[in-house]
């Protein structure tokens, strides 16, 4: 697919904070927002507004029959629906390009549209959106963005990402469920970590404020790690040194002071085990000993 971005018309579908802001970055690199609706209409109007150009819909037929260009930012809930409402009354055609920006659904749930001639796709950005502000940076700008679909739209797709100075990678469709846990492992999981950690040093009596002043050399130095090194390579601690002694109190602690953290930090340390048996550093593993003893300690 050969495109020029330039004066390419395009439509919204929900215009939330990443609708809105899709529009907005969008328009600025030569994409012209054509058409905008929404569960309101009063937010379809707002996003006009933000835009800078456009009209906004009541109806969203009406609305994606303005150009073939269109994206669902509808909540992940709705997009199917909002889909096949367009696709039964008529709104796609053969030159139609349809994507969603779900992380936790793939492109299939488009397959309304597709069997009315459009090419599908999902496009998702790896970031977190607030809401748009007109005197902000891109929040697209240097973040990754997944693609995944129909081979022209996911060539377009990349123009897209292009524009928008994101960088673009593509997945599978049918790893989009295991990709988007991987995005919430990496970071709400990782909420849910540090605030373990941080609990535990205010149990310690260290403010909260002050316990994460402490923790974040910690943090920021395990992640440049895990960059440098990979994610096996970077652990250290009392599991990869096998020092069972240590766990044991760490766990007589917790079970005593934090009980409702016992069983994560069990889990946790059981598959850490896992991974100090994993790597390089380690060529010679710790000793049997010290694994069986571990192991014991990370049984529930």
């Amino acid at each position: 697919m050969n495109t020029n971005n330039q004066n390419m018309e395009f439509c919204i579908l929900g215009c939330g904070r990443l609708g809105i802001s899709l529009a907005v970055f969008l328009s600025r690199q030569g994409f012209i927002p054509k058409a905008f609706s929404s569960k309101t209409y009063e937010s379809a109007q707002k996003a006009v507004g933000c835009a800078g150009k456009g009209q906004a819909y009541e109806n969203s037929v009406d609305a994606v029959k303005t150009c073939n260009l269109v994206f669902i930012t509808t909540p992940d809930t709705l997009i199917e629906s909002v889909c096949e409402k367009i696709s039964n009354e008529g709104g796609f055609g053969n030159d139609s390009i349809v994507y969603h920006l779900s992380g936790a659904l793939s492109s299939s749930i488009l397959e309304s549209a597709k069997k009315r001639g459009a090419k599908i796709g999902s496009i998702h950005p790896l970031q977190a959106f607030a809401p748009y502000d007109s005197g902000q940076k891109s929040p697209f700008k240097g973040i990754n963005i997944s693609l995944e679909g129909d081979a022209d739209a996911i060539e377009l797709g990349k123009e897209i990402v292009n524009a928008l100075k994101a960088n673009s990678f593509t997945i599978p469709t049918a790893a989009k469920t295991l990709y988007h846990a991987s995005a919430v492992v990496a970071s709400n999981y990782l909420v849910t970590l540090e605030h373990f950690a941080l609990e535990l040093l205010k149990e310690a009596d260290l403010s909260e404020e002050n316990a994460y002043e402490i923790l974040e050399p910690l943090i920021m130095g395990t992640l440049s790690n895990i960059k440098a090194r990979g994610s096996i390579n970077a652990l250290t601690g009392p599991v990869a040194r096998g020092d069972d002694e240590i766990v044991s109190r760490h766990l007589s602690d917790i079970d005593r002071k934090l009980p409702q953290f016992s069983d994560l930090y069990r889990l946790l340390g059981k598959y850490t085990l896992d991974i100090t048996a994993a790597s390089s550093d380690n060529s010679d593993g710790i000793s049997d000993d010290a694994h069986r003893k571990l192991a014991n300690l990370f049984n529930f």
